[in-house]
């Protein structure tokens, strides 16, 4: 078994956006047993998150996460994620056989303030952003959907960073496997530094 078992501990740093998304052009990425949240008339939150995973991690890697909804079930709140990308073939074979999540190998481009990622000559998404200047300490739990063959289930991510505000401009081109979402320019970005995630394994619901 090439991957380590859950927790999984990551350090590193990463860019995430925030988006205001139509409910009806994303329910069909959601699973019925999911209610999407609403909140704004027939919006919710989606969400793009790019991290780099560092020394101190227990896989290195580069992720990509698309969450195009906020949903809730048996009052437990979380993003279900529809999409998502790293750059190490263990951390796919993990993904899927610990969390159910449909992980798939992609490449990735980082720099200083650019970052990119691509299947082959298939661009999914890039981002230009600037440095920030400045952040504040972030200690929460977050939880997250996903579908293991026939069962849903929900799993806990505890998180520290440093947390700042930047700008950024995203690019998500028409044959990207997203791009249906919606999810046009950002009403909030920020970059996570010095940040540790603590991914438990999952628990089923029922």
């Amino acid at each position: 078994m090439p991957y380590p078992q859950a927790p999984w501990t990551l350090q590193g740093y990463a860019i995430q956006t925030l988006h205001l998304v139509n409910i009806n052009r994303v329910r069909p990425l959601i699973p019925s047993e999911l209610e999407i949240i609403s909140v704004w008339p027939g919006k919710t939150i989606g969400s793009v998150y790019l991290a780099n995973y560092g020394s101190g991690s227990v896989l290195e890697y580069s992720e990509l996460i698309i969450a195009p909804a906020l949903v809730h079930r048996q009052r437990k709140i979380g993003p279900w994620i529809s999409h998502i990308y790293v750059d190490n073939a263990d951390s796919v074979a993990g993904g899927r056989e610990i969390w159910g999540l449909p992980k798939e190998l992609a490449e990735f481009t980082l720099e200083r303030e650019y970052a990119s990622v691509h299947q082959g000559n298939q661009k999914f998404c890039s981002f230009n952003y600037n440095q920030q200047s400045w952040a504040w300490p972030l200690q929460l739990g977050v939880s997250a959907f996903s579908i293991k063959g026939s069962d849903l289930l929900i799993f806990s991510i505890e998180f520290k960073s440093f947390l700042g505000l930047i700008n950024s401009h995203l690019q998500i081109p028409a044959a990207s496997p997203f791009s249906e979402i919606g999810l046009e320019q950002p009403w909030l970005t920020v970059r996570h530094q010095q940040m540790n995630l603590q991914v438990h394994a999952p628990n089923l619901i029922d």
